[in-house]
């Protein structure tokens, strides 16, 4: 079980680096996600045009401890299946159709390798500290997750 990738970026996320990162010889399946830029959100009226992201200062080094939580909560306790996770999130100004979030998973078998990144995508969804402001055609801005 490990972490090959683990990053924030306010580069263009690559997915084929992540997938090439989680891939190996025990691997049967790669299980991915990848989070982009929509033009719409049902809470905010108006076209989107452009999202903004800003993170915490300890945002990485949350990301890197949640995806070892998920690496170690993926493997089996034998430690038969190895499990490689690739996880990052963008920050910055975003357009519509740009990437977001890359998550990937691999393992000997697809249930296991989808479960895993299941489990991360909804943890960095629910805990990481990202915040998203949306831009829409009005020139409205809309912070989205902010109390």
């Amino acid at each position: 079980m490990s972490v090959v990738i683990a990053e924030i970026s306010s580069a263009p996320l690559d997915v084929a680096a992540h997938l090439a990162a989680v891939s190996h010889d025990q691997a049967g399946a790669v299980s991915s996600f990848v989070g982009l830029v929509r033009n719409h959100d049902p809470q905010v009226h108006g076209e989107v045009t452009r999202l903004d992201y800003s993170a915490h200062p300890d945002t990485a080094r949350m990301l890197r401890k949640i995806a070892a939580e998920v690496a170690a909560s993926c493997g089996d306790s034998e430690g038969n299946i190895e499990v490689r996770l690739a996880v990052s999130h963008r920050i910055g100004e975003l357009a519509v159709g740009d990437c977001a979030v890359v998550v990937c998973a691999s393992s000997a078998h697809r249930a296991h390798a989808i479960r895993c990144c299941s489990e991360l995508i909804e943890r960095v969804k629910h805990e990481l500290p990202i915040w998203k402001r949306q831009h829409t055609a009005d020139g409205v801005a809309h912070w989205v997750g902010i109390s």
